[in-house]
């Protein structure tokens, strides 16, 4: 049973191009630029399967994680979650920086479709694990980077969804944070009740991490299926260096 259908999905970024103001107020759809950050996406995850997706910069990833998160509607195609709960780990998304920490814990959850029970159960842990002590009743704006990447982390980690979408975070925070953060994404992500899809650059990550992968290129699946089918291909592509594990022997000296 699938926890994700991607069916045709395209979604298509307007911006305008600097023009004067009064050229922009006599005729405002001047200048507008259209760019399909993703074409034709179709892909599979099921249930309890971690899948990575790749792709150079600009390729799509992280528009289409946002996609199935549920940030923005695609322009085209559906995305298909088959009723499950969602999460999207991704350090500057989903908070509003004029609230406390405490309530953007309840903001989070409340928008993850989470009881609001649940939630309650949960915040003390999530604050505990966040290590921000009174800091978390202080609006957000007034949080350094590092406390609101741990904050984010601490959120999408302890309350627990269906679906957990990672972009680029598998760690976060100072070098003692960084190691209890990875050690509970790993718990998480081997968890068998919970569907992963991550977004990394690290190739060595998607190949120990996933078991099936998705390579976006310009917008467009470019490949997908079996994890170290893909990855080679991949990195082959980017130029990445055959990792030494997969080298040949030395030939013997006798």
């Amino acid at each position: 049973m699938n926890a994700i259908d991607v069916r045709d999905v395209r979604i298509t970024y307007r911006t305008i191009r600097s023009v004067p103001l009064r050229q922009l107020l006599s005729n405002p759809r001047a200048k507008r630029d259209a760019f399909e950050a993703v074409r034709g996406v179709s892909f599979s995850v099921r249930r309890g399967g971690i899948t990575g997706l790749v792709g150079k910069n600009g390729s799509g990833k992280s528009t289409l994680l946002r996609a199935i998160a549920g940030v923005f509607s695609p322009d085209e195609g559906e995305i298909d979650l088959h009723g499950h709960s969602v999460s999207l780990l991704a350090i500057g998304v989903g908070f509003q920086r004029e609230l406390s920490g405490a309530d953007n814990i309840y903001l989070v959850g409340l928008l993850m479709g989470l009881p609001l029970q649940e939630i309650r159960a949960r915040y003390d842990e999530i604050v505990a694990f966040s290590e921000l002590g009174d800091f978390i009743d202080k609006p957000v704006s007034t949080y350094s980077s590092g406390m609101y990447s741990k904050l984010s982390f601490s959120i999408s980690c302890i309350l627990r969804t269906d679906i957990l979408l990672i972009d680029e975070v598998l760690s976060v925070g100072d070098a003692a944070f960084r190691q209890k953060s990875s050690e509970k994404l790993r718990e998480l992500i081997c968890s068998e009740e919970r569907t992963v899809v991550i977004v990394s650059h690290n190739s060595d990550t998607i190949r120990s991490l996933c078991d099936q992968a998705v390579w976006l290129h310009e917008g467009r699946v470019r490949m997908s299926g079996d994890v170290q089918q893909v990855m080679d291909a991949y990195d082959a592509f980017t130029g990445k260096k055959k990792r030494v594990a997969d080298a040949p022997p030395a030939p013997d000296a006798n």
